[in-house]
């Protein structure tokens, strides 16, 4: 049995599927705006600060500051007791963006707010990747 067997699995859409061809090769993009210079995530048809579709894929930098986050003692089901999945977290990209994610490779006694994050990829399928973050070394 896989350790993913069981859980839900992203449905790409039109706006989305760029951002998860990158994930599935390990690349974190973000969108931005080529109007205003405006970075944002999630992935959306419309620029958030200025309204127009004007939009670029670019990678972002991997790096990110834990803005909160909260320890999941009790999983929703069996196909999410991984310790992986542990802690939940809102993150904010060095681009700017927020992003919910989970930290990994952590004991959660061990992060706080405003901890450094890089990202990670966890192989879902052959198709999905997920994009998780773990406390930066050093």
């Amino acid at each position: 049995m896989s350790i993913h067997e069981g859980k839900n699995l992203p449905r790409p859409t039109p706006e989305t599927q760029p951002f998860w061809d990158a994930a599935r090769e390990h690349r974190l993009l973000i969108q931005q705006c080529a109007d205003c210079n405006t970075h944002q995530f999630y992935p959306r048809s419309y620029c958030t600060n200025c309204g127009s579709g004007n939009l670029d894929w670019v990678e972002a930098d991997g790096r990110a500051t834990i803005v909160s986050y909260s320890v999941i003692d009790r999983p929703v089901s069996k196909a999410y007791s991984d310790p992986n999945s542990a802690i939940l977290a809102l993150v904010k990209l060095t681009e700017g963006p927020q992003m919910m994610t989970n930290i990994v490779d952590c004991d959660p006694a061990d992060i706080a707010i405003g901890d450094p994050v890089t990202v990670v990829f966890e192989d879902w399928t052959d198709e999905i990747s997920i994009v998780k973050f773990k406390r930066q070394e050093g």
